[in-house]
């Protein structure tokens, strides 16, 4: 507010106070406190400097209009900006604004036409809350559907004031999907877990649950909200934090009638020291009450038993009934190399185990290469009338295991073969991929799978931010493949 004119008798400058905030005061002129109140004030506006919204880039397939997930552009100074699950980006850097701005795209299966000198990218001119869109075109059959585990999963198009109702879940990124539905609902467990607090997170699986069918769209952006298992500060914690030195890994979840009736959730363990070096497995159980996985056999011990682990219950198990009417379990990673009744008897019994010889290699479509799967899953697909694999390639090109190929065979055992790479990553591993058969309708032409995303095993040295060490999922439409 205003106050008496005192300079002249005082001898200061002919400045004073004439509005007074918290901290803050604003000293005016003499020459402008005398003017009318609406002119100083209409000064004061003018000077106010009004923060403006970043740059908005919208990264869609110009085959559909679909947001396009995991786009990478790159400035010429090497500021990097990826797309989040709805696709976008946001652009805030000052030297960039109002400039011409050259952006380089790296979209692992997506990209655009290189230029005269072999750049591949887009001008841009950056503008405070403008926007722009690019283009990218989809080189492999199957469509990237975005990221289902990690952190700002639509942190850009937040810093937008978009997707606000989307709400984080604590977990910064985890490792190799396992699943299994169990008593109506669809149980999900990761391996090593990375959190915000500390560089060493949860290794001794995290857990969550949905419904069988947790999807309400097949179509990009994917919101896919899990209910983890959490702890007393309501934060994600371990599920299978077994005896023994050193992480524990699950794997081969089931979930089979005992001979009460019983349904029992399941899954083979494994403990691990050093680099990747396992050194006990055994089998183990779900606890309803604790919502805990608990040791419930032994089976090889390093220090004990000497050599290396028998053939393991491992990998994604898949039903199958053969020629005589029998129903089988079958263990495989991909193809199956184990058999069991699928009674809870029968699993947790290593004599009535059948050890399979599951196929090497898969001759592709068109030619007579073979390719070496790496790891996997198989199910079997109700449009197509046969069963279906999606496995990494071991030691493939671009990527030594960020190479995914698609197959199919009349039963599980194989012939598998026709195989068809359905998706790529430029010097980056995506390993243990996941079908979900259950995320669609019986008869669709859809099939779903994920698979984990990360530098590890590749020779790249810059972990792509939030996307890192996560699971990112993938649709393949089957009827745009060629018989």
């Amino acid at each position: 507010m205003l106050s008496p004119d005192t300079s002249k008798e005082r001898g200061v400058l002919p400045f004073r106070k004439v509005l007074k905030g918290n901290d803050t005061e604003i000293l005016l002129p003499r020459s402008l406190y005398m003017k009318p109140v609406s002119y100083f004030t209409s000064m004061l506006l003018m000077t106010v400097s009004v923060s403006a919204g970043p740059f908005r880039i919208d990264i869609v397939d110009e085959e559909n209009g679909w947001p396009v997930p995991l786009v990478e552009l790159r400035t010429t100074h090497n500021v990097r900006f990826v797309s989040d699950n709805a696709g976008t980006i946001a652009v805030d850097l000052p030297e960039l604004m109002n400039r011409e701005t050259w952006f380089t795209i790296e979209g692992h299966g997506y990209g655009i036409a290189e230029d005269r000198f072999g750049f591949k990218g887009v001008r841009l001119t950056p503008v405070p809350d403008g926007k722009d869109t690019v283009k990218v075109k989809r080189q492999l059959p199957a469509k990237r559907l975005g990221r289902i585990t990690g952190a700002g999963i639509f942190g850009e198009s937040q810093r937008l004031g978009l997707e606000t109702d989307w709400k984080e879940q604590g977990v910064f990124g985890c490792d190799s999907v396992q699943n299994v539905v169990h008593k109506g609902k669809l149980f999900w467990a990761w391996g090593d877990t990375k959190i915000a607090k500390y560089p060493l997170g949860l290794f001794h699986m995290s857990g969550a649950s949905t419904m069988p069918r947790p999807l309400t769209s097949l179509k990009p952006p994917v919101r896919l909200q899990l209910d983890y298992f959490t702890d007393e500060k309501n934060q994600p914690r371990n599920i299978a934090k077994l005896p023994g030195e050193g992480p524990t890994w699950l794997n081969g979840f089931a979930s089979l009638p005992d001979k009460d009736g019983e349904m029992r959730m399941v899954a083979s363990y494994v403990k691990v020291k050093g680099f990747l070096q396992v050194y006990e497995y055994g089998l183990c159980v779900w606890n309803e009450e604790t919502e805990n996985f608990e040791k419930h056999l032994g089976l090889w011990n390093q220090s004990k038993d000497g050599g290396k682990p028998p053939s393991a219950s491992n990998g994604h198990p898949a039903r199958w009934t053969d020629k005589d009417g029998k129903e089988w379990l079958l263990f495989g990673d991909p193809f199956p190399h184990l058999r069991c009744e699928p009674t809870f008897e029968s699993w947790e019994n290593p004599e009535t185990r059948e050890a399979l010889d599951p196929q090497k290699s898969v001759p592709t479509r068109g030619s007579s290469d073979e390719i070496k799967p790496h790891r996997g899953s198989i199910a079997w697909n109700d449009y197509r009338k046969k069963w279906v694999t999606i496995f990494t390639q071991q030691d493939g090109e671009p990527s030594s295991l960020g190479e995914i190929w698609y197959a199919e065979a009349p039963a599980p055992s194989g012939p598998w073969g026709n195989a068809v790479k359905v998706v790529t990553h430029a010097n980056y591993t995506f390993y243990n991929p996941k079908i979900h058969p259950g995320f669609t309708n019986p008869g669709s032409p859809v099939l779903l799978f994920e698979g984990t995303y990360t530098k590890s095993f590749s020779t790249n040295q810059q972990a792509t931010p939030r996307y890192d060490y996560n699971q990112v999922l993938y649709r393949l439409d089957l009827d745009e493949l060629a018989p």
